[in-house]
């Protein structure tokens, strides 16, 4: 059995190189569900929770952000992230569950405190909107 210390190796590697589509769908089980700290329903599918963590790359994934706390136990992981964005400080978790395979099959985000949910919103939306947009070009 795999553990989450082991799928958490494959996440970070995904992060520290731009969270590309193509590398998280390698570490993305097909049936993934994102929990938004903001949508009120789960997003499940692989496209789906790779369409939500691409974008949060590109919103989040900025010289500030760091991890600055991991709890791993067996097949789940907390990690505490901070971060800020058009000066605002961002404190977050991202909680993720992984298979035997070591692919992730459930990732929810909380951030705190509510401007920055509420910037993180705004960013993400618009991002998701410009993905989109983009998809619907091609």
């Amino acid at each position: 059995m795999v553990s989450a210390a082991t799928g958490l190796k494959n996440w970070h590697r995904v992060v520290s190189t731009g969270s590309k589509p193509e590398d998280l769908a390698q570490i993305l089980a097909e049936d993934a569900v994102f929990h938004s700290p903001v949508v009120h329903t789960p997003q499940e599918g692989r496209a789906k929770v790779m369409a939500y963590l691409t974008a949060a790359g590109s919103v989040l994934g900025n010289d500030t952000f760091q991890y600055v706390r991991e709890i791993v136990d067996g097949e789940n992981a907390v990690l505490e992230f901070t971060n800020e964005l058009d000066g605002i400080h961002i404190n977050g978790v991202d909680i993720i569950r992984f298979n035997k395979e070591g692919k992730i099959t459930d990732f929810k985000v909380m951030v705190r405190p509510m401007k920055a949910m509420n910037k993180v919103w705004e960013m993400m939306a618009a991002q998701l909107e410009a993905t989109q947009a983009e998809g619907g070009a091609r």
